[in-house]
């Protein structure tokens, strides 16, 4: 499950700096969102890109239902990969 294996990785990233340079790496790849995937993956962490993506899109969703509060949301914040990078830059301040 997405939720589950991005939190475990995050996790795992939060105690381990050499992992947050490996994430942040992934931005670097051809297919960025495949690469992370790999990586967890070989961590234990599974996430598949189609998870990846649908979180996006559910999210959006939500948000353009008004489920969250919220009637127009900026594209950018159904972006996933994006958001758990940012989480992870985070950690590198």
């Amino acid at each position: 499950m997405l939720k589950d294996g991005l939190f475990e990785l995050q996790e795992k990233a939060r105690k381990d700096s050499n992992l947050r340079k490996k994430i942040l790496e992934t931005k670097k790849s051809v297919d960025p969102t495949q690469a992370l995937c790999e990586l967890a993956t070989e961590l234990n962490c599974g996430i598949t890109p189609g998870e990846i993506f649908q979180q996006g899109e559910r999210f959006l969703s939500d948000m353009s239902d008004g489920r969250l509060g919220v009637t127009e949301p900026p594209k950018k914040w159904g972006d996933t990969y994006e958001q758990f990078l940012a989480s992870i830059e985070g950690m590198e301040k």
